[in-house]
């Protein structure tokens, strides 16, 4: 037999979830969560894949065939390392992008959903703003970097932190000293915030 004090207070928990989702909104409280797994989402990403060796990759971007009919045809090993270098950048490239255009588009959604309230609107509008920052200081990252003489380079910058893959053999302080002063001028961030991989 059910003692009426227990189903009183069921009652009771039932009625104050109730009023706080009528309070908050159970859409917007949808929202909120979906902005909140996108930017884990997209630093999962970088955390998981930004060191990733590139024989991970191998193939993503080549024609069928992959290198292996390179090498059949004549290429060198070197060939073979230049490829899956190249498909490194290429492959995190695309990633990277994919995971912005996800975000922004979470993002998006919520600006244009005429039943969220102004606060939600106002932040989703500054972490698209945020975005957009950090797009353009990656590709001016990127742009000075291989102006100064590397073939390929991937910025990634995550607040405070910036995450520099380049392509290189090995890697002089002259150069790290170059990295570390471009990084800083585009964004501020010194060189203990400051990771320089190369590829």
């Amino acid at each position: 037999m059910n003692n009426p004090c227990t189903a009183l207070c069921e009652v009771k928990k039932t009625n104050k979830l109730r009023v706080f989702f009528e309070k908050i909104g159970k859409r917007n409280l949808i929202i909120a969560c979906s902005v909140i797994l996108i930017g884990a989402a997209v630093w999962l990403n970088w955390m998981l894949f930004a060191g990733k060796p590139a024989d991970g990759y191998d193939g993503y971007d080549q024609p069928s065939g992959g290198v292996s009919d390179s090498l059949n045809q004549g290429g060198t090993s070197t060939d073979s390392a230049t490829n899956a270098t190249n498909t490194y950048f290429s492959a995190t490239q695309i990633s990277r992008q994919k995971a912005r255009d996800e975000a922004l588009e979470v993002l998006q959604a919520v600006v244009d959903n005429v039943e969220a309230d102004e606060a939600m609107k106002s932040e989703a509008l500054e972490s698209i703003a945020a975005i957009a920052d950090e797009i353009q200081k990656e590709a001016n990252i990127e742009s000075l970097i291989t102006a100064k003489g590397f073939a390929q380079c991937v910025a990634v910058l995550n607040g405070d932190t910036a995450c520099i893959v380049v392509q290189a053999e090995e890697l002089q302080a002259s150069q790290l000293a170059q990295i570390n002063a471009i990084v800083y001028e585009q964004t501020g961030i010194t060189p203990a915030g400051i990771t320089i991989i190369n590829k």
